[in-house]
């Protein structure tokens, strides 16, 4: 099998769909584990926006695994082929597993441009067109610890045929038996997992026929794709997901792309996702924005008040959207403090958060490095929002170990008054 290593072992399933537990084994030498429902480490290039390496290791529990994409990398194979010890020794990442994606979810792509033999990441210098052949020297070259396989997954905009999808997936199961072909001969990426791409637009025939087909191939796990469309209802992404995932194995783990806000990371872990790519600190950041939502499931009685009262004064959720379908638009879920409001508040960002920039910094001072476009705003806002994320997935395992999902579900929502436990 193409990266027999990965080894899922779930410790509780909650429900018959939400999956807590660990992924061992990871890596070339099978010396990693992630906690799972987990995300990942969102980076550009190997580097997470905003952080130098140092500065990124003074975060405390950082996912272990490293997503890099080809978009980002593509256009530097001449470079990478040059210096022959792979990506991971190329960017400086030590101590980290490496995750090849082919697009980077918090970059919109233009569609239009995948053909039965090609598909095209775009780069900072436009359009590069990927054959399987060359998408296969680029794994080689980067040298990863699993990817994800070629994929049309140019299926999400609202409006696509029944037509279009069914070739979507035609054309992903071709590219992945490819893919496996190519692999399975490579020397260089043995013991690499790989994940197949589960397509299918928001047809449900088209999803099962994707799931059932994926999983007869040898991967070592699966990337959900094609339902990060903010036209796409909430209730429909969930009926969806849920009926995939009962038509994937048990034992390999499901990858959603294109996923990241709270509400919806919960509703997906509900409906039996595992992996969720780490993209959504970076846009908040991008906004001039911190994360401040609830999500403490065994706070004390007076901090759980307090936090409330907080809230429910409009301090700390003060504008976006619960509803908003771009995800480039401000949610329910951070506070923007480019507002003017924030100039003379001298609290932290978040009450109670243990991140550098809460103990040390006050969103005054966040809100004038901002105005002024300092370089240090998105520094401070990038160390919070990681560790806020990152704090929030460490509550959604808790939950589901003590069964407490509904509860967690209502704190993000907002709707808990003075629950203490």
């Amino acid at each position: 099998m193409a990266g027999s290593r990965m080894k899922l072992e779930l410790s509780k399933v909650v429900q018959g769909r939400c999956r807590l537990g660990q992924l061992k084994e990871m890596g070339r030498m099978g010396q990693h584990c992630l906690d799972i429902p987990g995300c990942l480490l969102y980076t550009h290039l190997g580097t997470v926006p905003h952080l130098t390496q140092d500065t990124l290791h003074t975060l405390s529990s950082l996912p272990t695994v490293t997503q890099v994409t080809l978009s980002n990398i593509a256009e530097h194979q001449d470079v990478l082929e040059e210096f022959k010890g792979g990506f991971k020794k190329f960017a400086g990442l030590h101590d980290t597993v490496l995750y090849c994606s082919l697009h980077d979810s918090a970059a919109q792509s233009p569609t239009g441009h995948t053909t039965n033999k090609t598909v095209s990441v775009w780069g900072s210098g436009g359009r590069i067109e990927l054959t399987v052949a060359k998408f296969m020297a680029l794994q080689r070259t980067v040298q990863p610890d699993w990817y994800q396989t070629m994929a049309d997954g140019e299926t999400w905009q609202t409006g696509i045929s029944r037509k279009r999808v069914r070739k979507s997936v035609d054309r992903s199961l071709a590219h992945l038996d490819e893919c496996l072909l190519v692999h399975q001969k490579s020397q260089e990426l043995d013991g690499v997992s790989v994940f197949g791409v589960v397509e299918g637009g928001d047809i449900l025939e088209e999803r099962l026929r994707s799931a059932r087909e994926t999983a007869k191939r040898p991967v070592a796990g699966f990337c959900l794709d094609g339902f990060q469309n903010g036209a796409m209802d909430q209730a429909l992404r969930s009926q969806l997901i849920t009926a995939v995932t009962k038509e994937l194995p048990e034992d390999k783990p499901r990858l959603l792309q294109g996923v990241g806000r709270p509400d919806e990371v919960l509703a997906c872990v509900e409906a039996g996702v595992d992996l969720f790519e780490g993209f959504f600190p970076f846009q908040v950041t991008e906004r001039g924005c911190a994360l401040c939502f609830l999500f403490d499931i065994t706070p004390d009685p007076e901090s759980a008040a307090a936090d409330e009262e907080q809230h429910t004064a409009g301090e700390t959720q003060p504008n976006g959207d619960l509803n908003c379908d771009d995800q480039t638009h401000m949610t329910r879920f951070e506070m923007d403090l480019k507002d003017k409001r924030y100039q003379d508040d001298f609290r932290p960002l978040v009450e109670g958060c243990g991140c550098y920039c809460c103990r040390n910094h006050q969103r005054a001072y966040v809100h004038h490095l901002l105005v002024t476009n300092e370089l240090l705003a998105g520094v401070l806002l990038m160390i919070h929002n990681t560790s806020h994320y990152n704090s929030f997935f460490r509550a959604v395992r808790e939950a589901l170990a003590n069964d407490k999902m509904d509860l967690l579900r209502r704190r993000v929502l907002g709707t808990v008054k003075e629950e203490s436990g």
